[in-house]
């Protein structure tokens, strides 16, 4: 077993990283591994992800990068780990990898705090029309305060549904909570009783009926082939006209195209949303709708954050280097 990090850079193991990371955790990488970065962070194209996972021993991808059974079943023998930038891993073909004994890990747990503020950042922004206002002042248009001028939604004592009540789902009702919000949370297995009595939540076993009776919906949920297009225009229809739904979760969730519809029609009040099916592709018509705070995946976005995202990316890889289990390890069972 390799006695310092010294000897395990003389051990060769070569990374291959898919983005530019925080300078901090490049140049620990660097210290530490064969490391091969992305320095013009340009995301890789299939072709090319498929020739780094021919040279590459443990490949750091992100959620830009398409990890699929091709490029997976390309790699040569030496690939051991998958070593991912992120807690989502929905654009890794896990049983691809299982199947050619390659290790699949991800980074929980250090996103959770700054994804739950950037929710409630929308849950405030949407009701009380912020967006709008901000590019209104911009764009000079302001021309003074008037008793009735742009009049939102107050969200103190209003209803909020969560959609998965996971680490995200819970720092966000702790939250809410603090705002006056009556939180309420659909989820795949109920939580212990203590802490819905912490929280002070209600559970739906019926999502459908959930969303009939909530005024925010909030979708915090991972990105599952049982959770692609959770929120269909049939569910999306079941919330009320004065029901606003946020997303920072992954945005294959929702109904995409039947959101926009829903929201053209007044059928839903608005949306604050950080994900997109398609992203970076966003639906054109969001940009021209003044009830949608559009952001650019912002939910991790923060300067800790992000470090210690690399820094869980260096355990998981150190420890797999160093004969131990990787303490992060992806099962495809467990999702």
């Amino acid at each position: 077993m390799p006695e310092n990090d010294a000897e395990i850079a003389r051990g060769k193991y070569k990374v291959v990283v898919t983005r530019k990371l925080p300078d901090a955790v490049e140049t620990r990488m660097m210290e530490l591994f064969d490391t091969r970065l992305n320095l013009d962070d340009v995301a890789l194209t299939h072709e090319e992800l498929i020739m780094a996972v021919q040279s590459a021993e443990i490949l750091v991808p992100t959620v830009t990068d398409n990890v699929d059974a091709e490029v997976i079943n390309s790699a040569g023998d030496q690939l051991k780990m998958i070593a991912n930038f992120g807690a989502g891993v929905e654009h890794i073909d896990l049983t691809a990898a299982a199947a050619r004994g390659i290790i699949v890990t991800n980074t929980p747990d250090v996103l959770t705090e700054d994804t739950a503020d950037l929710t409630m950042a929308l849950v405030l922004m949407t009701p009380r029309r912020m967006g709008e206002g901000e590019r209104i002042v911009r764009a000079k248009q302001w021309t003074g305060w008037t008793p009735t001028y742009m009049m939102g939604n107050r969200i103190n004592g209003k209803r909020l549904g969560i959609i998965g009540m996971g680490r995200i789902g819970t720092a966000v009702a702790e939250r809410a909570k603090g705002f006056g919000l009556a939180c309420h949370y659909h989820n795949r297995n109920r939580v212990a009783e203590d802490l819905e009595a912490k929280l002070e939540v209600t559970y739906w076993e019926s999502l459908n009926q959930m969303l009939a009776h909530m005024d925010i919906i909030v979708v915090t949920c991972p990105s599952t082939p049982a959770t692609y297009h959770l929120l269909s225009e049939r569910r999306l229809k079941l919330m009320q006209p004065h029901c606003y739904v946020v997303n920072t979760s992954r945005g294959n969730i929702i109904d995409e195209t039947a959101l926009v519809g829903l929201l053209e029609s007044g059928a839903i009040a608005g949306a604050g949303l950080d994900v997109f099916e398609n992203e970076p592709d966003i639906h054109p018509k969001f940009f021209d709708m003044e009830n949608v705070v559009i952001l650019p995946h912002l939910g991790s976005a923060t300067i800790e954050g992000r470090v210690a995202m690399g820094e869980r990316v260096i355990v998981n890889a150190k420890s797999f280097i160093d004969g131990h289990k990787a303490p992060n390890r992806v099962l495809e069972t467990l999702l």
